[in-house]
């Protein structure tokens, strides 16, 4: 078997477990009490983290989730007596910056290294703030795109995806979204993290995805939305 089958049998397992503790609990095997707090909103919280570490095992949104989801988890289970509800949101907000402060140090994606947006990679903050942004590139090959309680509009629609690499443009929002404009031709892969928001594509795809020989124009939107999100469109 397979490293992905592997993954998408015990995606199934889970389902399959899913589907049974829910039939469980219409039968009347399962206590109404037992199965109401197996499905508090913390442990979805926990769930979703568990379904996407096993799908993506380094994607930092995963253990996210599972961060916030076990520490309520163990809040009920008195683990933290002294934590109270009005501390609960400083300490969300303080848990948030060090993830962008982690995020930031990432060496997996290269900066932007000219001012006027004529870049090969976007690497861009709006906190309280935002701004329209064309990008000219004959190489573009992704970047990073940061948003806290503001937002951007990104116009890629002069820029051509790099040929030679996976072009990966990673996005965070955060009470805010980015909007992104690229060519028809370009294939998108969504592969955001949303909780209380989404990120969305509202082109129409041509679905145009090798022409004449030429590689095919892929670009991959990778990240984590929380009260916020963005989407992909078109002209």
């Amino acid at each position: 078997m397979s490293k992905e089958q592997s993954k998408n049998f015990t995606l199934g397992i889970l389902l399959i477990a899913f589907g049974g503790l829910f039939l469980a609990k219409n039968m009347g095997f399962i206590p109404y009490d037992i199965f109401h707090n197996l499905f508090r909103w913390h442990n979805w919280l926990i769930l979703i983290g568990i379904i996407i570490l096993i799908k993506h095992p380094q994607k930092t949104s995963g253990y996210v989730l599972l961060g916030v989801g076990g520490f309520f988890f163990a809040r009920e289970l008195d683990f933290f007596p002294f934590v109270e509800m009005r501390m609960l949101w400083p300490l969300f907000l303080i848990g948030a910056g060090i993830y962008y402060i982690i995020r930031q140090q990432s060496k997996n994606l290269p900066k932007g290294d000219k001012p006027d947006g004529s870049m090969d990679f976007i690497d861009d903050t709006n906190i309280f703030s935002g701004g329209d942004i064309v990008v000219e590139s004959d190489n573009f090959r992704g970047g990073r795109v940061s948003s806290m309680f503001g937002g951007g509009n990104y116009n890629l629609t002069k820029a051509k995806l790099s040929p030679d690499t996976k072009n990966v443009l990673d996005v965070f929002a955060m009470f805010g979204g980015s909007n992104f404009i690229v060519p028809n031709d370009w294939n998108v892969r969504i592969e955001v993290t949303a909780i209380f928001g989404g990120f969305s594509d509202k082109r129409v795809v041509t679905n145009q995805s090798a022409v004449d020989g030429e590689p095919k124009k892929e670009l991959f939107i990778t990240g984590f939305v929380m009260f916020g999100g963005g989407e992909v469109k078109s002209y």
